[in-house]
């Protein structure tokens, strides 16, 4: 009888998790395989694992016995997989992130941690925006308004947004107050439309009437545009700081608009032995949770 590895992989992480629906989302499979995988691995060893119900699933006392014995030998078969792979060739981390977020704060800070660890490859894949599909990484840097769904999931900071323009720009428009608001383009970014109208509600502008509203698909195109003075834009502290810093932007109003945003770290894939990984993961969180 051929020995179902597959199936007893997707049957350990579903047993951790008790969910078809989490284990497929580590394995990069649809719930239905994973439950296909289980119900084949069960007519092998011919005992029910699982008690399937409507919306949740719970191991049997056969099927917790049989955890109990394989999870520590499906452990020791990875670490011994990742042992091989890693004396044979460099070991290969991939990482899905918001592109203004890896342009800002993650490359600046990569260095350090490229050196130290030289026989680990890096694979960033960047996105726009929020909006956009995560693309299978081991890890994932997103920005969202609640937590999102994964087998470990770290809350790194929150996001505020702030009007900015460039140096030339605030000398003509500060001493206009919020009349500014209506002299030049509005820009933000267009998975938040409505952000501006947002930020003068609360900070009590009557009438808002911008005189142009410009959408850019990027955070970088919205923090370009400010700085070459295209109008005011919303831009994101505390991931846009070095803009300010090196006086490329200049607040136009004390005021900030909190929001829900926050920045997670999450990670995909269940992995039983995998010491680069878990490396960076705790690098990230150490130098990026506020």
């Amino acid at each position: 009888m051929q020995t179902p590895i597959r199936g007893l992989r997707s049957f350990c992480i579903a047993a951790k998790c008790l969910s078809f629906k989490h284990a497929a989302a580590q394995l990069f499979l649809t719930p239905s395989a994973v439950s296909h995988q289980i119900k084949q691995l069960e007519q092998q060893v011919g005992i029910e694992l699982f008690q399937r119900q409507t919306r949740s699933i719970e191991l049997t006392n056969a099927g917790r016995q049989f955890y109990d014995a394989i999870e520590p030998l499906i452990t020791e078969l990875e670490a011994t997989i990742v042992q091989f792979s890693n004396n044979k060739q460099n070991s290969t981390i991939t990482i899905s992130l918001p592109e203004f977020f890896a342009s800002e704060l993650f490359v600046p800070r990569l260095n350090g941690w490229a050196k130290q660890h030289p026989q680990v490859n890096l694979q960033l894949e960047t996105v726009k925006s929020a909006n956009d599909p995560l693309k299978a990484s081991d890890l994932s840097i997103v920005l969202a308004s609640s937590k999102p769904n994964g087998s470990q999931v770290d809350d790194l900071f929150p996001v505020s947004y702030v009007a900015a323009c460039n140096p030339k720009l605030y000398r003509e428009l500060s001493q206009s107050g919020y009349q500014a608001l209506t002299s030049v383009p509005l820009i933000l970014h267009q998975s938040r439309p409505w952000s501006w109208h947002q930020w003068a509600e609360r900070c009590g502008v009557d009438d808002f009437d911008p005189k142009q509203i410009i959408q850019f698909d990027s955070m970088f195109g919205v923090a370009r545009a400010a700085q070459q003075g295209v109008g005011i834009a919303l831009v994101p502290l505390p991931i846009s700081q070095a803009w300010f810093n090196e006086q490329l932007l200049v607040k136009l109003f004390d005021h900030e608009l909190v929001t829900k945003d926050r920045y997670y770290l999450v990670r995909h894939q269940y992995h039983a032995a995998a010491p680069e990984l878990d490396s960076f993961t705790d690098w990230i969180k150490k130098a990026f949770t506020a």
